[in-house]
């Protein structure tokens, strides 16, 4: 009787996940993992600048699933199955220790992720995984005794008894299209975790600089985020940014990326303590010039820019700050409006929001409700977090479910 033959379409973290869970718990099954280009787990490669974030400290299922703009119901009982918890031991077990950051982001110890890489490669060839690079998918039929007939790029046809589909988000349909032709509907693409393009020269000119804390909104929309910033060459981007794309996604894209963004620089300051603290500045320094003091937690390059920018001159004393300047300066720490022209996706983030229906799949199993034998995991589905290691959990968890249930477990 030949072994049962299963295969997985996508080389990505959920596709080489859901292998190995299905591999190691069925060592008698034949698995293929099939991917499209030369190169297997590139998303895990370049993930956190080359040092893979490999998930979040946040060990409630409950809470994590929070971080979820599109699939937080859904993903609360597959977390409670697969968490961050069970990911640290699962690499750890594998001699992969991973350590946590200040902002709850977990990498591995060795700051690469090469290590991550050579721990799946290491536990496919251990349990038997044929990875198949170089090979994509053209079409795929379900056949009338059961099972699937796959087209490959190469002009051959594979026969498999069950399929997983885990090629990636759907930036255009066509990744999506292997689910289509098997009777499911996908929510359209566009594109999650973005980047602000702002054409102001001044705000360009202070391209690396940081902020540790800011408060970004989109006024007229319920989109508020606090976090990091990084001005960039094109404009903003970090945390608080990645942030408000992914929560804004679809009402942004609506928008033609084209909004009004405003930001407040000291959002722990109320405007009575901005006051407050100005006061302190004219009584300790009054001769000093307001450009050349900025107030705590605030770059000097950026304050200077922002006090001109209120219509303050490079030569004001704060002895001669009048009341109105004072006012006109508050709020232009408060509520500093951009006008946002476009965006760019984030090279180490790029992440879709939408993808197959999640009504269509069984969360407790990842196995499609409307084909039989065919299951889905990672960023194929409607799914996508924040920036911070909460869409790799994803991955790890759906792949870890659907792998175990492709094993009959």
């Amino acid at each position: 009787m030949n072994p049962e033959r299963i295969v997985i379409v996508g080389g990505g973290a959920a596709g080489f996940f859901g292998a190995l869970a299905c591999a190691e718990s069925r060592p008698d099954a034949e698995i293929f993992v099939l991917e499209k280009t030369s190169q297997f787990l590139s998303k895990v490669k370049i993930s956190g600048g080359g040092r893979c974030n490999v998930t979040h400290a946040d060990f409630d299922a409950r809470e994590f699933s929070k971080c979820f703009p599109r699939g937080e119901r859904a993903l609360i009982a597959p977390f409670q199955q697969f968490q961050a918890s069970d990911t640290v031991a699962w690499f750890e077990q594998r001699g992969v220790k991973l350590k946590i950051e200040g902002d709850g982001r977990m990498f591995p110890t060795t700051d690469s992720s090469q290590t991550i890489i050579d721990c799946l490669f290491s536990a496919a060839q251990k349990a038997g995984v044929n990875l198949k690079a170089n090979c994509g998918v053209e079409s795929v039929a379900k056949k009338s005794g059961g099972g699937f007939e796959l087209k490959l790029s190469s002009s051959e046809n594979l026969a498999c008894d069950k399929l997983l589909i885990a090629t990636g988000g759907c930036r255009t349909p066509a990744p999506g299209q292997l689910a289509v032709s098997l009777g499911h509907t996908l929510e359209p693409p566009v594109p999650s975790l973005f980047t602000f393009h702002i054409e102001i020269p001044w705000l360009r000119k202070l391209a690396g600089v940081s902020v540790e804390a800011v408060e970004a909104s989109v006024p007229g929309t319920k989109l508020r985020e606090r976090g990091a910033l990084l001005l960039t060459h094109w404009g903003l981007s970090g945390p608080a940014i990645l942030r408000l794309s992914a929560w804004g996604a679809r009402e942004l894209h609506q928008r033609n990326y084209s909004f009004t963004l405003q930001i407040n620089w000291l959002p722990h300051l109320s405007a009575e303590k901005l006051a407050a603290a100005f006061r302190t500045c004219r009584q300790s320094q009054p001769a000093r010039f307001i450009v050349n003091t900025p107030l705590a937690k605030l770059p000097a390059r950026l304050w200077e820019q922002l006090a001109i920018a209120s219509g303050i001159a490079r030569d004001t004393r704060w002895a001669a700050l009048s009341g109105a300047a004072q006012h006109k300066f508050i709020q232009q720490l408060q509520r500093s409006e951009f006008p946002v022209a476009g965006k760019s996706l984030n090279k180490d983030e790029f992440v879709t929001c939408g993808g197959v229906r999640l009504n269509e799949i069984n969360f407790k199993t990842m196995e499609s409700r409307i084909c039989p034998g065919l299951f889905f995991a990672g960023e194929v589905l409607d799914i996508d977090g924040i920036t911070g290691g909460f869409n790799f959990q994803a991955a790890w968890t759906t792949g870890w479910i659907a792998g175990r249930a492709l094993a009959g477990i």
